[in-house]
């Protein structure tokens, strides 16, 4: 039995470097970025202040929460600085055929 589950969530060509966009994976929202020529993605909504990251600013690894500018690293979900104390979740991507995909089933 497989630990993975790719879940296509967007097309490459619609992630610009630096940037971040909404999608969505099984139903939960989540954040799609492009660092350095890298997909990465994690749950869309701060852990702080249940603002959607898709909205906020992407500064190297890190993604800033809109609402109160908490950083988390978008390679692990980790809080970076205060308010945000707690995890977002962190997803494998992959580029595949085009698109990017998330492994829903770990992280």
């Amino acid at each position: 039995m497989s630990s993975e589950n790719w879940v296509r969530v967007c097309e490459q060509a619609a992630l610009q470097e630096g940037e971040v966009i909404g999608a969505v994976a099984e139903g939960r929202p989540i954040a799609v970025y492009l660092v350095e020529g890298q997909p990465y993605a994690t749950d869309d909504i701060c852990t702080h202040g249940e603002a959607r990251l898709s909205e906020g600013f992407v500064i190297d690894h890190c993604v800033e929460c809109p609402l109160h500018q908490g950083l988390f690293d978008i390679r692990t979900g980790e809080p970076m600085c205060e308010p945000v104390t707690e995890p977002v979740r962190a997803y494998r991507t992959r580029f595949e055929g085009g698109f990017v995909e998330v492994d829903t089933a770990g992280s």
